[in-house]
């Protein structure tokens, strides 16, 4: 049995790294994600295969607006009019209001697709392929958000949580398990976040506050593949049973720079799958790095020649450097945007670096610290740009001393009585 297993598609992500084509209208990055599906679905049609498996976080939030979500539908309806059965499993991207119900995935189930379903809850589907049955366990998105709003959890710690939380997992799990056809090959899919994997920029992707299951949990004898979503990196974490994420199928920010983009082609065979990791023609991103504070003579040059040495043609790209104050009117940001004019959009981020050493006030006694007189004056000898301003400025503190002088001997006039204050109280309450 053939299977293709990808995830982490995040339709509509990263569009400031895009701009708007022309000829269509749309984000050129939204079409990079466009063209990275259709591509895992025409590998699909091709082979044929006989499931899909798609792990969840079709998009970027639970709402998308609709002509992303036109675009992802039209792709996988290809997978409904070729007769191909495909289980979306709900990922955190995907929840709405934190773990309640897969509301951007809900529409198909809703609308009774032929042969999809909708992942959203811990439970197991015998589906009909071409190569007969199989049985997928689906794992969606947990969140302790829905634990932590029921009374046996009142006053325990987030750990406590952790680990209650943890302990019906495992109960829920081995209920499934034990319901299980041994004769059938049998996949659990799961969008998890696994303690032994390495992690990307999803870790600050997460929308909604997930936990860490640990790999034994998953890896069972029972399951002859654990395809799993939520990671962005490819990443085989078990071989026997293989426990396999197939990693986002494009980049989504600069945190996925040096990250192959894929998918996974299954063979799947009771007690003996094999998968192969399956690259996908994304477009490059890019970082210029350059450190101008050493340069004295020509800074843009020593720019435009980091720029010459990388392989920008179609890329992301950004260009960070650091350079002194001084140099800053030697940098023409024309040049620069012409040098990167092959690249499909461009960062500048410079980075203003002060290398004058700070000057420090020599040591004085406590007396002059305490003594305003002493304490500006002294300032002023080491600020010879203030030399204007000098009798200006001690006029002004004799002035001030003067006035703080009167009020300390004049203090406020204090009430014998409380009755004024008592009754300011009654009428501010």
């Amino acid at each position: 049995m053939k299977i293709l297993h990808l995830s982490d598609i995040h339709l509509g992500s990263g569009l400031s790294h895009g701009h708007i084509n022309p000829a269509t209208g749309l984000n050129t990055r939204l079409e990079d994600f466009i063209a990275a599906l259709a591509t895992c679905i025409d590998r699909a049609l091709g082979e044929p295969v006989d499931l899909v498996l798609f792990g969840g976080d079709a998009f970027p939030d639970a709402t998308p607006p609709p002509l992303v979500h036109e675009a992802f539908a039209k792709q996988f309806r290809r997978l409904a009019d070729a007769h191909i059965p495909t289980v979306l499993l709900v990922g955190n991207h995907d929840q709405h209001a934190q773990g309640q119900g897969g509301a951007s995935l809900s529409l198909y189930r809703t609308l009774g697709v032929p042969g999809f379903i909708v992942g959203d809850r811990l439970t197991t589907h015998r589906l009909e392929t071409r190569q007969g049955r199989v049985q997928v366990v689906t794992l969606p998105w947990l969140t302790r958000s829905t634990l932590l709003t029921r009374p046996e959890t009142s006053g325990l710690s987030l750990a406590e949580v952790h680990q209650l939380l943890l302990e019906r997992l495992r109960l829920a799990l081995e209920g499934e398990i034990r319901q299980l056809d041994p004769a059938l090959p049998t996949v659990l899919l799961a969008h998890a976040m696994v303690d032994t994997a390495q992690y990307g920029s999803e870790r600050y992707l997460s929308a909604g506050k997930g936990f860490t299951i640990p790999l034994s949990l998953l890896a069972r004898p029972c399951f002859d593949y654990v395809a799993l979503g939520h990671v962005h990196r490819h990443q085989v974490l078990c071989q026997d049973p293989p426990v396999v994420y197939p990693g986002s199928i494009e980049r989504v920010d600069f945190g996925e720079e040096g990250e192959e983009k894929g998918y996974v082609l299954v063979h799947l065979t009771k007690g003996k799958t094999q998968f192969q990791f399956c690259p996908l023609p994304t477009r490059p991103f890019r970082t210029i790095r350059v450190d101008l504070t050493a340069v004295e003579t020509d800074p843009q040059a020593a720019l435009l020649g980091a720029i010459a040495g990388e392989d920008i043609t179609g890329a992301v790209v950004r260009l960070m450097y650091q350079l002194r104050p001084d140099q800053i009117p030697l940098i023409h940001l024309h040049e620069l945007q012409k040098a990167l004019e092959s690249a499909h959009s461009v960062s500048l981020l410079p980075q203003l670096v002060n290398s004058q050493p700070i000057p420090r006030l020599p040591d004085v006694a406590l007396e002059q610290c305490l003594d305003p007189s002493h304490a500006l004056q002294l300032y002023l000898d080491h600020h010879p740009d203030l030399e204007p301003l000098r009798q200006d400025l001690l006029v002004a503190l004799q002035t001030l001393d003067g006035n703080l002088e009167q009020e300390s001997q004049d203090p406020p006039e204090i009430p014998r009585s409380p009755e004024p204050v008592i009754q300011q109280l009654e009428l501010l309450s």
